[in-house]
């Protein structure tokens, strides 16, 4: 015996039919499409838009100048050579020390532009060949020519006065490429028996080669020491014999 129960109908709204596996007293929701960003109002600015096409067709590959930096750039091949940069004239320095290897035809207009780099250079030299003779000299002889520099910069301008017009820096510079006799000398003496007669015959010519050249660059370059041509002389033959004492002993 079965008992009856009255269930009263089901009305859809859209008068259809429940599809299958839909029970009686559920109401069937209508899809949704998923979630999408909202759409940028700029349309300049394509990538808040999450629009690839527009994206795509927006961009452009960047162009770079291969030649110039900035517009006003200025590329590499146009670049000067590194000597010229630091500053190292190696015509010049060639030219100088020509003129040097003449103790008699000094060209004094050479010297006018001071320089450091072929003083460095001579010096250098010299140390080398005092190293292949056996002696560790590059200190003593960086110091010497400082210490040399300073008196006959004092030397000099206490005779010239107040009109004497030497400065430290072309000082030091006319001393350095006047050591070539000297690293000339100390070159030769490595085939030269030490402590005898003919290394110091060489020595004394070459010291007063020195002495010449420079004495007559400071009286050439600098005001007021013709008059005093002869003290001059005695303060640069001591400095360059001073150096000579390297070589011989």
């Amino acid at each position: 015996m079965s008992k009856e129960f009255n269930i009263p109908p089901v009305v859809f709204p859209n008068g259809g039919n429940p599809g299958p596996g839909i029970g009686p007293g559920v109401q069937q929701r209508r899809p949704t499409a998923p979630f999408q960003p909202p759409r940028s109002s700029n349309p300049g600015i394509p990538f808040m838009s999450f629009d690839a096409d527009a994206a795509s067709s927006s961009f452009s590959t960047p162009q770079f100048a291969s030649s110039t930096i900035g517009g006003g750039g200025v590329g590499f091949e146009d670049e000067p050579p590194l000597l010229e940069e630091l500053g190292i004239n190696t015509k010049q320095i060639y030219q100088k020390t020509v003129s040097i290897l003449n103790p008699f035809r000094v060209k004094p207009d050479l010297h006018e532009d001071a320089d450091l780099s072929g003083p460095f250079l001579f010096l250098m030299a010299f140390g080398l060949f005092q190293l292949l003779a056996g002696k560790l000299h590059f200190g003593i002889i960086l110091g010497w020519v400082t210490v040399a520099s300073m008196f006959l910069y004092v030397v000099f301008n206490m005779l010239a006065g107040r009109n004497g017009n030497l400065d430290l820096y072309r000082c030091v510079s006319l001393i350095g490429y006047c050591m070539l006799p000297v690293v000339i000398l100390s070159a030769i003496s490595l085939f030269v028996p030490q402590g005898g007669i003919p290394i110091m015959v060489m020595t004394g010519v070459f010291v007063i080669w020195s002495t010449r050249v420079c004495t007559r660059l400071l009286v050439e370059l600098a005001s007021c020491g013709d008059e005093h041509r002869g003290l001059i002389a005695y303060a640069c033959f001591l400095i360059y014999a001073l150096f000579s004492l390297l070589v011989m002993f």
